[in-house]
């Protein structure tokens, strides 16, 4: 730890007025001792000791759902009906200062190998020397299974996952489809699109949890099973079934301001976040909710996004009703969580792309956009929430997907595993990341990625194993974290926060006291500006070299 620049109270106190020495004078000293810390993290993944028995390893089941903000489940302070990951949550724990990506690709190649990705890594696929956890899992007898959104293909479309440790895949390849019609829709490597298009009722969130209860059920009762489910929802396009679009009528009449306070109250009752906790400013993009002028058309996109959730839920609740009727719940550890934050992108009528059909499977012409004059939810519709319930999604935070402010990169996880975790209903407040999630599987299972991987000698996990929660223990979390990918670029050290959009000017804040990234510090501090873009900048480069490395 370089302790004058985690802590508050150095540099320069905003309380006290102490001024701290100037950085410049110790920034080899910083320089040396980052790259011990960060060679320590990476060492020290697999010192604890074996969790599990190889007897008795445990089923691993990750669930990620799609461009759903902080507060949209109901055990994190909404009013979306999710009664399955809440009963997950009350039986198991839920990270509140957990991290994700801040778009979807990268986010699931951090999620399957516990390293950092961004654009200029590897676009749009796992970098061919990380070893991806269903690789390390089926070479220690795992079976190994997907059902949803793969969206690391490469371009144009040609790894699978089949290509990259799974046994079995059902899904899409791209980032995005209609829910009725997906496009590229395949088991294994074959296109099975005509699935979809010759099944009037078919629903893609429907199909992912049903693929993936089968995937449990044709399992080999004797082997351990590591299953990854990826929804889609609630990414665009606002598609719902009307009898889940039914149950949300008239909910967000309130309008995003309404809801934003009424989720923020629920928030602090639930001990989300601290009582101190103010909102975040609404949106410049965002009108207050009177000025509104097409509140129905606006109550509509929330409905059906909200009923998106909802039908997610439910499928969550079959996958673990086929773990407990093939007696493998108890020995489960679920995951869940989410690629990035609420997604604010306007969905244009001019938009196009393979995820856009031309018609529907009838026929119809399609109608994509934004425009108010028709109600999304149907086939032939193409629309997204856009910012003002992006915004109420991501409550109490700022900006949304693409950026590196808490709106786009904090994200709800829940754990869940009857015989593994001790203490039921806690809430993790430790700093951790998507990274994490393969050392921690590596852990508890007791095996490691191997020295040596196709010819090539693996990249180091940058994650860290939060087994040690599982148990009741308080774990450190993580000192840093780097972001850098679409809009945004980040770091976060201790409690330190900087952070800038694009190529505009960097922002500081102390996340201890202004968790919503309300009081910009930049100028007040601009040694610890200095200091924190050094250590930008050096793991920018780390990440840079090891991605050109052969």
């Amino acid at each position: 730890m370089i302790p004058f620049l985690a802590s508050s109270t150095h540099d320069f106190d905003t309380r006290s007025g102490e001024q701290r020495p100037p950085f410049h004078s110790q920034r080899r000293i910083i320089s040396l001792t980052f790259m011990v810390c960060v060679a320590l993290i990476t060492q020290s993944n697999f010192l604890a000791p074996l969790r599990a028995e190889s007897g008795n390893r445990p089923n691993i089941v990750l669930i990620m759902a799609d461009d759903i903000g902080y507060s949209d489940l109901g055990c994190f302070g909404s009013e979306i009906e999710t009664p399955n990951l809440d009963g997950l949550a009350s039986n198991g724990l839920r990270f509140t200062n957990f991290y994700s990506e801040n778009m979807c690709w990268v986010s699931r190649a951090a999620l399957l190998t516990g390293i950092y990705h961004k654009t200029s890594m590897f676009e749009n696929a796992i970098h061919p020397r990380c070893v991806a956890l269903p690789e390390v899992l089926h070479d220690h007898g795992y079976q190994t299974r997907m059902s949803g959104k793969w969206h690391l293909a490469g371009a144009p479309y040609r790894v699978f996952p089949n290509d990259r440790g799974f046994d079995e895949f059902y899904g899409i390849l791209g980032g995005a489809a209609s829910f009725y019609a997906p496009a590229f829709l395949s088991r294994d490597r074959t296109n099975v699109e005509s699935e979809a298009n010759n099944n009037p009722d078919y629903y893609f969130t429907d199909a992912i949890s049903s693929e993936a209860s089968r995937m449990i059920r044709s399992a080999d009762a004797k082997k351990p099973l590591f299953l990854s489910v990826a929804y889609t929802a609630a990414h665009w396009p606002l598609h719902a079934k009307p009898s889940d679009m039914k149950a949300y009528e008239g909910k967000y009449a309130i309008g995003w301001d309404r809801l934003r306070a009424q989720r923020l109250a629920t928030m602090k009752k639930l001990g989300i976040i601290s009582q101190d906790v103010l909102l975040s400013t609404r949106h410049s993009n965002v009108p207050a909710w009177k000025d509104e002028p097409n509140q129905a058309w606006q109550q509509r996109r929330m409905e059906v996004y909200a009923a998106q959730v909802t039908s997610m839920d439910r499928g969550i609740g079959q996958i673990v009703q086929t773990l407990k009727e093939t007696d493998r719940f108890e020995n489960t550890l679920i995951f869940f969580t989410i690629d990035n934050g609420g997604c604010h992108v306007e969905y244009l009528p001019d938009r196009t792309g393979d995820f856009l059909p031309k018609q529907t499977r009838d026929g119809r012409p399609m109608r994509p956009g934004n425009l108010p004059e028709i109600m999304p939810g149907p086939e032939d519709t193409y629309q997204s929430y856009g910012y003002g319930w992006a915004n109420a999604s991501n409550t109490p935070y700022r900006q949304f997907k693409q950026f590196d402010h808490e709106g786009g990169i904090r994200t709800p996880m829940i754990a869940h595993w009857p015989k593994g975790i001790a203490s039921k209903g806690d809430l993790v407040r430790s700093v951790s990341h998507l990274i994490d999630i393969m050392p921690t599987v590596l852990d508890v299972i007791g095996v490691s990625v191997p020295n040596e991987y196709n010819g090539h000698e693996p990249i180091k996990m940058d994650g860290q194993s939060m087994a040690g929660s599982f148990e009741g223990e308080a774990i450190a979390g993580h000192e840093i974290l780097f972001f850098h990918h679409a809009k945004g670029r980040a770091i976060r050290y201790g409690d330190w926060k900087l952070v800038a959009e694009n190529k505009k000017p960097w922002e500081l804040y102390d996340l201890s006291r202004d968790p919503t990234e309300s009081n910009n510090l930049a100028q007040e501090m601009p040694e610890k500006v200095k200091a924190l873009e050094l250590i930008w900048e050096t793991e920018s480069r780390r990440l840079k070299k090891q991605a050109e490395q052969p």
